[in-house]
């Protein structure tokens, strides 16, 4: 047995009968629902009920974290849009055109992650102009938090049913 064939036996490069791929689609999903902004969910919610030095600091992480999205975002922009628009497009024309399983399922997760990404700069957007604290910031991720939330349930709902399409059309046995 040859290196490349052990490699490719340990990645299995069946992707939708692949447990690892679901574990993957698993942690990015409720890694993205708890990170909003790039604020752990739980530090919204302890400053949300104690307030003090809890809001101060939740305050001022959000500044930090919306700061560094709209400084890349004005530095990089294009070069970012450009890359992923390339990255994305390859992987769906590998994916669905030549019907290479991998392509399609890191499409599938990327492809709305790209919109939590467009959706994240949106959002701290909105949080610098209005220049939001306390309960308006906490209502802004929140309401962020939920359209993450409802990207991901629509994501893994066609990741899901895209998989067990691909698994019964080509068979238990490969």
């Amino acid at each position: 047995m040859d290196l490349s064939n052990t490699i490719f036996e340990l990645i299995d490069m069946r992707s939708f009968s692949n447990l690892w791929f679901w574990i993957a689609l698993a942690v990015v999903w409720s890694s993205a629902s708890h990170w909003v902004l790039g604020v752990p969910w739980d530090m919204a919610l302890r400053a949300r009920r104690n307030g003090g030095q809890a809001a101060a600091d939740f305050e001022t992480l959000v500044q930090v974290n919306v700061s560094r999205l709209l400084y890349i975002a004005e530095v990089s922009a294009l070069m970012l849009t450009s890359f992923a628009s390339f990255v994305l497009t390859t992987l769906a024309v590998m994916g669905f055109y030549y019907h290479l399983e991998f392509a399609q399922a890191v499409f599938l997760l990327a492809f709305p992650m790209s919109l939590v990404g467009l959706l994240s700069l949106r959002t701290a957007r909105k949080v610098r102009g209005a220049e939001m604290t306390g309960q308006q910031l906490y209502s802004q991720l929140h309401r962020h938090r939920l359209a993450v939330q409802g990207i991901g349930v629509v994501s893994i709902f066609v990741t899901a049913s895209w998989g067990m399409l691909q698994n019964l059309s080509i068979g238990a046995l490969g």
